[in-house]
């Protein structure tokens, strides 16, 4: 079957479609949900991994179902865009109106399945839903407010595990993972500025290169110095992981600069191995660090 589009859409095609149209290289956002399982030490008690990686699944899904929600409120625009018209399944013409909408139905039912297994994590799933229908409307045209909009849905999904395993969260990593994210979200507006100009995003008309630089370079201050104050006063221990995150910020930085990477950061993650390894090294030295001692 072609669309008019002149687009193939076949049974597979459409299936391939529907795949993408989830985003599941963007899931890797969701370790954040991780984060409470780790800091906690209970990564070696079943019962606590399988209610976090549940929370964690829920989050993948509740993720999917902004994009899904985003990609059909944009696709006349990303129909114009020269990259979204061929990347973004709607837009392309690869998957139907109607094939999207049963995909949400699918993917809210799930949600709803979740409530009552996971009530407390659906509940901040919920917040984060409702965050990012308001962002789709309306919050992405706001300067400023669109990216603490996105930061925010991180520390969301920080709240989410924690909710999993009903253990509280320390300050520390609420502030020092709303710093981090809002360093990645000003660089991803960087690099659009940089890449596309302001044809990207209405937002954009509203920021320039050299104020979200300010914006990225405080937010990557605050997560190293509100990290290392919490290593100092909670964890001691993990001292040691403090010259990872640090260099993490710098080479993450030099694939924004040097490498004209950073508009995605997964893709920045998966494209650079040095990257990649800082942040395996990271969880290895947490996960050694914080090893529950047998008495």
């Amino acid at each position: 079957m072609v669309n008019d589009t002149g687009i193939s859409r076949s049974p597979l095609a459409q299936m391939l479609g529907l795949i993408k149209l989830l985003r599941p290289k963007q899931w890797v956002k969701n370790g954040f949900v991780l984060a409470p399982l780790m800091f906690s030490g209970a990564f070696l008690d079943a019962g606590a991994v399988s209610q976090a990686m549940l929370a964690m699944i829920l989050f993948c899904v509740a993720s999917s179902v902004t994009y899904v929600i985003n990609d059909m409120h944009d696709i006349e625009h990303d129909r114009r865009h020269p990259k979204k018209s061929k990347a973004r399944p709607l837009a392309a013409g690869v998957v139907s109106g109607p094939a999207a909408l049963i995909l949400l139905a699918c993917l809210n039912a799930i949600l709803a399945w979740g409530w009552f297994v996971a009530p407390k994590v659906v509940l901040v799933i919920i917040a984060y839903l409702v965050m990012n229908l308001a962002y789709t409307l309306l919050l992405k045209h706001q300067p400023v407010v669109d990216i603490f909009t996105i930061a925010i849905g991180f520390v969301l999904r920080v709240y989410a595990g924690a909710m999993a395993l009903d253990v509280p969260v320390s300050s520390w990593m609420f502030i020092t993972t709303l710093c981090l994210a809002l360093y990645l979200a000003a660089v991803k507006r960087r690099q659009e500025l940089s890449q596309s100009g302001t044809d990207g995003r209405k937002v954009l008309e509203k920021y320039s290169i050299s104020l979200v630089d300010r914006y990225a370079e405080m937010s990557a201050t605050g997560a190293l110095l509100f990290y290392s104050m919490f290593v100092m006063s909670a964890k001691p221990e993990l001292v040691i992981t403090v010259p990872l995150v640090l260099f993490g910020l710098f080479r993450y930085w030099y694939v924004v600069e040097a490498l004209d990477g950073g508009e995605s950061p997964t893709d920045a993650l998966f494209a650079d191995w040095q990257l990649l390894v800082t942040v395996v090294l990271w969880i290895a030295a947490c996960g050694w660090t914080l090893w529950p001692v047998q008495g």
